[in-house]
């Protein structure tokens, strides 16, 4: 019999024997925990729980399911059961900066990221011909002032007809409107420099460079109704010194974008992400997650 590897996420109320609970269900059901992060909020007074585990038995995942269902409902809790094996399907959105969708292709391409992209979609054509050498649809949607109802109308169909489970802004540089910040909450993560709010609109790395800034920054988040204002997942930085020009932090900036956005999509399609209220509970990786299943 074939072994499953699963992994289950709880939020409840934090009270006494939740761990208890879990892990004698998951006995109880011939599974060995392999792996466990769990963190209780002081503040939120909220319990956050993250088990990686195998069946050993072999049960399906809906089994599990409806097994531990009177767990769930003793303690309030919010759980979910996720197969491993599973890849979340993702739709990337660009505008004309490719740092970030090279980025992603290439850690897609190697295993690095286990997701299913199921396309990307642009305002501009500038990646048309990249997204199409990979193999993967393009959605050409241009934004028109007067227009913008019937591009989201576009893009809510694709995001329909594709069954996209994440959307990620890659560097798009169109706000969403409310409507669809509310139809997917915690599942729509943006990439950004960390210089807001000091530096908005145009020319940011410019700003910057001007007021003799000594670190750059990037910020991953999930999209909200409040521009740039939600639960921040993963942020890095690099420092610079009176050295580089604004250019140099331009450069400096699009690695460290990459690299933050990389790491933030890592982290949700491994459910190592907890919303709490505004801010987030990041669960560390598991030993192997990172690993790539091909190089080059």
């Amino acid at each position: 019999m074939t072994m499953s590897s699963f992994v289950l996420t709880v939020i409840c109320p934090a009270k006494r024997g939740i761990i208890a609970a879990i892990s004698t269900f998951l006995a109880k059901n011939t599974c060995n925990i392999v792996n466990s992060s769990q963190f209780d909020d002081p503040i939120s007074k909220k319990f956050f729980c993250r088990i990686g585990f195998d069946s050993e038995g072999g049960k399906a995942i809906h089994d599990l399911e409806d097994a531990f269902r009177p767990i769930a409902q003793e303690f309030s809790m919010k759980a979910n059961f996720f197969d491993t094996r599973d890849h979340m399907k993702v739709l990337v959105m660009v505008s004309k900066f490719g740092h970030c969708l090279n980025d992603l292709l290439y850690r897609w391409r190697i295993g690095a990221l286990p997701i299913n992209i199921v396309g990307v979609v642009s305002n501009h054509l500038d990646y048309q011909k990249l997204v199409v050498n990979n193999d993967l649809p393009f959605y050409h949607i241009p934004v028109h002032k007067d227009r913008k109802q019937e591009s989201e109308d576009r893009l809510f169909e694709i995001i329909s007809e594709t069954g996209t489970e994440l959307v990620v802004l890659a560097r798009y540089m169109q706000i969403l409107s409310d409507r669809l910040c509310k139809e997917m909450p915690g599942q729509i993560i943006n990439i950004h420099h960390s210089f807001l709010p000091s530096f908005k609109g145009a020319n940011p790395y410019k700003q910057a460079f001007q007021r003799g800034v000594k670190i750059i920054g990037a910020t991953a988040h999930y999209v909200t109704a409040d521009l740039d204002e939600g639960p921040i997942i993963e942020q890095d930085i690099v420092r610079v010194t009176h050295a580089q020009n604004a250019d140099d932090y331009v450069a400096l900036g699009r690695d460290v974008e990459a690299q933050v956005l990389a790491r933030a999509i890592h982290a949700h399609i491994h459910h190592r992400v907890f919303i709490n209220d505004n801010r987030t509970v990041v669960f560390p990786a598991t030993p192997g997650s990172y690993a790539s299943e091909r190089m080059g």
